[in-house]
């Protein structure tokens, strides 16, 4: 009896690692996303949760969510974005990069 306490505490134990890992690797890519988006983005894009676009034809980052579903982005972004406002460049990212971005825009809807 005394075996089975002391195992299921351990197990118990473990528990919050279980949930940390992937809320760690969650963090992470938002913050690569984040990255993405003032270092590609910001010159045009209102990236924050804050702010004005820069130009005033480019949507924030944070009210995409309301004209695209943002987990639909993927391919545009690792095939090349060609749509968007007349003077946006072309963008292609590599698909752990555009999952990070899309990541980062998810956090933006909170």
């Amino acid at each position: 009896m005394r075996a089975a306490a002391t195992i299921m505490g351990s197990a118990l134990a473990l528990v919050p690692f279980l949930f940390a890992a992937p809320a760690a690797s969650w963090d992470r890519q938002v913050q690569q996303g984040e990255t993405l988006a003032r270092t590609n983005c910001a010159r045009c894009h209102a990236v924050g949760r804050i702010g004005a676009s820069p130009l005033r034809e480019a949507p924030p980052f944070r009210e995409l969510h309301k004209r695209y579903p943002v987990d639909d982005l993927g391919e545009a972004l690792t095939e090349g974005i060609r749509t968007g406002h007349p003077s946006m460049p072309e963008f292609r990212f590599e698909p752990d990069q555009a999952e990070a971005l899309i990541a980062y825009l998810k956090s933006l809807e909170r």
